[in-house]
């Protein structure tokens, strides 16, 4: 096994939570911006959207933990992947259509993404593992929060099949790997991936948690 120094491990650290944060970022941008054509918002719109999409859970983490200012309000690239997930968007939306749901497809790969930086990120700043994990679920729904209510929708983690709870199996597979001495990157990778493919089999079969009243919710359109 090979054993890090400390100051190799910190900048592994950091370095593994930045290109998280980037895919995460670039992920929810599209995944807003798509949500914003969809509205025939215009341009300044999409990057609005775009942008806020991308780094709401991301703020809101940094805030809470005390790392401030805030990541993506500190680090130019955080603005420069959404600004460029958004025009891209704006300009080749036809494209992104031919997925399949592409709003939600998308918005599975940021919180797969964002649950796993916002516990990583959270573990490095001295927060308990049960806290971490937490702080990596609120990570991963922020931005999707963020995005609805810009476009007044009901927030997808309060309506859309097994969403914060996708997001809280990641970060726990994250919390366990930190606990046990895993390697890092090993650990963000089954984190990840254990949220990623929860969150689009809920998709594909519409697993969900109980609905109020006992009935059954129509599907949005983004659906």
């Amino acid at each position: 096994m090979i054993i890090l120094e400390p100051q190799t491990s910190l900048e592994l650290h950091r370095t593994l939570v930045l290109v998280l944060d980037l895919c995460g970022t670039f992920a929810f941008a599209v995944s807003g911006a798509t949500a914003a054509v969809r509205r025939k918002l215009d341009i300044f719109g999409v990057l609005v959207v775009a942008f806020t999409a991308s780094a709401f859970g991301g703020i809101s983490r940094d805030l809470l933990i005390g790392a401030t200012p805030p990541a993506a309000l500190q680090d130019w690239r955080y603005l420069a992947v959404a600004v460029a997930a958004g025009v891209l968007t704006f300009f080749w939306s036809s494209l992104i259509e031919r997925l399949r749901n592409p709003v939600r497809l998308l918005d599975a790969v940021g919180l797969a993404f964002f649950a796993v930086a916002g516990t990583q990120k959270a573990l490095a700043f001295g927060l308990s593992p049960l806290m971490a994990a937490l702080m990596g679920m609120l990570t991963g729904i922020g931005g999707g929060m963020a995005r609805d209510i810009l476009l007044a929708d009901v927030p997808v983690v309060l309506r859309a099949e097994l969403y914060a709870v996708a997001a809280l199996a990641g970060a726990g597979i994250v919390v366990g790997g930190h606990l046990l001495d895993m390697p890092l990157v090993p650990t963000a990778l089954a984190g990840g991936l254990a949220c990623l493919v929860l969150r689009l089999l809920a998709l594909r079969r519409g697993w969900r948690l109980p609905v109020a009243g006992g009935t059954t919710r129509s599907r949005h359109p983004d659906d």
